[in-house]
């Protein structure tokens, strides 16, 4: 498994919209999130999964700790945050 460890998860919301979106990605078959410490852990095969992964975090608003946290990243996260505990209930 593979961790990376991301910004603006809040909640469980943030966590199931998360694994429905990394899930969508092909080779991406196992999640594990961890809202205390805003970590993600995914089985890995290459670092073109990888990439992707990071990619289709930060498009959601949670990109990784240390890439750009822009207001458009922090509005992404809102919006799947409410998207996730919408889809939850």
């Amino acid at each position: 498994m593979t961790t990376i460890n991301i910004l603006n998860l809040k909640c469980n919301g943030c966590a199931s919209t998360i694994k429905k979106g990394l899930l969508s990605i092909e080779e991406v078959t196992e999640i594990e999130v961890t809202l205390e410490n805003s970590e993600i852990k995914i089985n890995t095969v290459s670092d073109e999964v990888f990439a992707k992964v990071k990619a289709k975090l930060s498009k959601m608003g949670y990109p990784e700790v240390g890439d750009a946290n822009t207001v458009l990243h922090k509005a992404k996260s809102f919006v799947s945050c409410a998207t996730g505990k919408m889809s939850a209930e």
